[in-house]
């Protein structure tokens, strides 16, 4: 069974992912999180922070995160953008729907960029030969690599994205599965692996396992088959199952 409770006053954000017996969410306290109005540069709190229509770039992780959310009832609530309306419900046991609208043709990449409180054990599971882009490198490379180690730290931090992947395991006694569901759309996983690699005047530990809609970044770096969609009705679907097990 996992239980989500999330902050509607600060972007949606959630503030628990519980299951299996243990808290999954990393958090950092930062007193500036409390202030940020859209357009801010993004501050890294920890939770699972909603990302949309863009990880990188302008607006910095997106515009969601930075706006207050209306709440509908005790499992939904939306908030609108720049050109954009999202709807997201909390299911029981673990699933979450949302729903997207804005004009047909509209162009955006999601993420739900989840900071995970994982020991030096802690591994990412994924299927063999997933096609991998890793920050700074040159061509991609092929799933399992060194990265699914996602500890202890060593002074690095790497950031990729495992393509055209909608399912990955965090492995660290307990598991956690992320399944993502997006009929018609480009569905993949991005890693943030910082162990004590960043910033460089004040590193500290944070691992980014974040399912997402898109293939890079950076939307204004996406091809045409490389961001999400909106179809030709206005309203875009996708479903985000989440399960937690205790360690074998």
């Amino acid at each position: 069974m996992v239980t989500i409770a999330a902050d509607p006053s600060h972007g949606g954000r959630w503030t628990s992912l519980r299951g299996a017996g243990r808290e999954w969410l990393w958090h950092r306290p930062d007193p500036a999180r409390s202030a940020v109005r859209p357009g801010a540069a993004f501050v890294d709190a920890g939770g699972l922070e909603e990302i949309l229509p863009t990880v990188r770039g302008e607006p910095d992780h997106g515009d969601a995160w930075s706006r207050v959310w209306t709440v509908v009832d005790e499992a939904t609530a939306t908030v609108a953008g720049d050109g954009y309306v999202l709807r997201r419900t909390f299911e029981a046991g673990g699933g979450v729907a949302y729903r997207l609208s804005a004009d047909p043709g509209w162009r955006f990449v999601w993420a739900a960029h989840a900071l995970l409180d994982l020991s030096p054990a802690a591994v990412l599971e994924a299927p063999a030969g997933t096609r991998v882009l890793v920050d700074g490198g040159t061509a991609p490379e092929v799933w399992p690599t060194p990265l699914a180690r996602l500890g202890p730290d060593d002074g690095t931090a790497t950031g990729a994205i495992l393509v055209d992947c909608p399912t990955v395991t965090v492995a660290d006694g307990e598991r956690l599965t992320f399944t993502l569901d997006a009929p018609g759309q480009p569905v993949s996983t991005a890693l943030w692996r910082n162990l004590r690699g960043w910033p460089a005047d004040r590193p500290y530990r944070s691992i980014g396992v974040e399912p997402m809609l898109g293939r890079v970044w950076d939307l204004a770096e996406a091809g045409p088959a490389d961001a999400a969609v909106v179809p030709a009705s206005g309203v875009c679907e996708w479903r985000l199952r989440i399960t937690a097990l205790p360690s074998r």
